[in-house]
């Protein structure tokens, strides 16, 4: 027996509030790889693959023991969500404006609540999900080949690149 329960990995996709596109700029896309960063260093994630695109991102993680999916989840969304919000607020407020909700618990709001996360079973479905994540910036026609994309694990796989040190290939 384990002593803490031992999950699949996670297809985990977020969409930003209104689907508008506050990751085209870099520095809000380095705030997510900041936190996946954090996460795997600190033994939180297995991280298996990411894509960053203007308006969402596709993860595949597992939880590591003492951690539940839930709980990565949270501390991923509410992390980003903040420092998002943060350097709206200093760069562009015109822009956070339009992530103003009308709730009893926040002014604003950055991530669509309901994100998607889907248990990967098996190595198949796993592949299906590994591709479907890597041929996003493709099928947006940012690029030509999915290695191109820069904001993605796509070039880890192709050629064993990984400029953020945070990707484990994963062999089911």
């Amino acid at each position: 027996m384990f002593p803490f329960p031992v999950y699949w990995p996670d297809f985990f996709t977020a969409v930003i509030y209104n689907w508008l596109p506050l990751l085209k700029t870099d520095k809000y896309k380095q705030i997510i790889i900041s936190s996946l960063q954090h996460l795997v260093k600190n033994k939180k994630i297995e991280l298996n693959a990411f894509v960053i695109m203007n308006t969402h991102i596709h993860i595949i993680w597992q939880a590591l023991p003492g951690f539940t999916p839930q709980q990565v989840q949270h501390i991923f969304m509410k992390y980003t969500g903040q420092q998002i919000k943060l350097e709206l607020q200093k760069d562009n407020p015109e822009l956070l404006e339009k992530c103003r909700v009308n709730k009893p618990d926040r002014k604003y709001q950055i991530w669509k609540r309901e994100s998607l996360s889907i248990e990967l079973f098996t190595p198949t479905v796993f592949y299906q999900k590994l591709e479907y994540v890597h041929y996003n910036p493709v099928v947006a026609g940012i690029c030509e080949y999915p290695e191109e994309y820069y904001y993605s694990s796509a070039n880890f796989y192709k050629n064993s690149t990984d400029p953020f040190n945070m990707v484990t290939h994963f062999i089911g």
